[in-house]
């Protein structure tokens, strides 16, 4: 049951996979430590530029020799809106002045840049090798699977909805990841609204293994072996987790993040586009609490992300954790403070245990 199509795929020996977090979270000890412990380490490459990204690969590398895997997000077309812009700026000048940032020119993301870098870390994946690619946000082109596919890099999709899925699968690409409205941070939706896209894991499994042939793996409040073992009985062959990783000791996440995700009550997560201009899952704090009226009118992402970038950056590295992106999933309140090996052991010990 722990052994299947998608563990051979990938050359892992148990179903897990360690859910590609940008920002700074997937540190090289924590991609690291998940592969060299039996399942797939993923860097979050998100944010990075190229050689960033070339660099990071190359660490990794140093300390495993299995299999681990880049995450890249797919940019989608943008527009910059100097009103919208202008009025999301005199929000956020506040918390400029809370925080004693003094930023003059705020450097605004360049769809032509973003393209670039994108086809940019593809180049880096094959040239370092790496020898599993994931995507977010979207999909590649006919023209990038190919390539992917001459250099036998296996790739994975994001999927929130059946019809994301079986486009996934349409392009040739080998697995899907399948997220459900409880996932912590930004999801994959790519094809409709965030609303159309917000189901649960639990109904999103079957309905996807039911339409496509490719294997799945689930993703969203998954914490422990119970969720593995529901995930599998429904037809996924694997499980993806974020939040369960974040709190790991090897990763690279704020303390004040992961003690907020270690102190939260049920209920405490919410979905916010306050900080990035996309929707995702967050604890709730003072900035997601005030700015949530003005939700509706800010800039799409990345214009908004660019736009809080400094006042999230000066909050982590003043300790407020006020207007700091605490991502976390439905299941939080499940999360421990344990290292690798012991978070791995632990769900496959759980698992077989019910298992039997």
């Amino acid at each position: 049951m722990f052994n299947n199509n998608l563990t051979n795929l990938l050359k892992i020996d148990f179903p897990i996979i360690q859910a590609p977090m940008a920002g700074g979270i997937t540190t090289s000890e924590l991609v690291a430590n998940v592969s060299n412990n039996g399942a797939l380490g993923t860097i979050g490459a998100g944010y990075m530029s190229p050689n960033q990204l070339r660099e990071q690969i190359r660490e990794v590398k140093k300390l495993t020799s299995t299999n681990f895997g880049v995450n890249l997000f797919v940019p989608g077309k943008f527009e910059i809106l100097e009103n919208e812009v202008e009025v999301a700026k005199n929000l956020l000048d506040q918390y400029r002045e809370v925080l004693n940032i003094n930023e003059e020119n705020i450097t605004l993301p360049n769809m032509e840049n973003a393209f670039h870098t994108y086809k940019e870390q593809i180049q880096v994946v094959i040239e370092e090798k790496v020898p599993v690619c994931s995507f977010t946000f979207g999909i590649p082109t006919a023209e990038e699977m190919k390539q992917l596919k001459q250099h036998n890099v296996t790739t994975i999709g994001t999927a929130t909805t059946v019809e994301e899925a079986i486009l996934i699968e349409k392009i040739g690409m080998d697995i899907v990841v399948v997220q459900g409205s409880e996932s912590g941070g930004h999801r994959g939706t790519f094809l409709r609204g965030n609303e159309e896209s917000l189901i649960g894991l639990m109904s999103l499994i079957p309905q996807v293994a039911d339409r496509v042939s490719i294997p799945i793996i689930a993703a969203g409040g998954i914490m422990d072996g119970r969720g593995l073992m529901a995930a599998l009985s429904l037809g996924a062959q694997a499980v993806q987790m974020g939040t369960a990783f974040l709190t790991c000791e090897e990763s690279g996440a704020h303390p004040l993040h992961k003690d907020a995700i270690m102190q939260s009550k049920d209920g405490d997560t919410t979905l916010t586009r306050t900080f990035s201009g996309k929707w995702a899952r967050g604890i709730k704090n003072k900035f997601i609490s005030e700015m949530k009226e003005h939700e509706n009118s800010l800039p799409n992402f990345p214009i908004q992300n660019a736009l809080t970038q400094s006042i999230r950056k000066a909050s982590a590295s003043q300790n407020i954790k006020d207007y700091m992106s605490l991502w976390s999933g439905q299941s939080g309140t499940l999360a421990r403070i344990e290292t690798v090996e012991q978070l791995v052991q632990r769900i496959m010990d759980e698992a077989r245990k019910i298992n039997g």
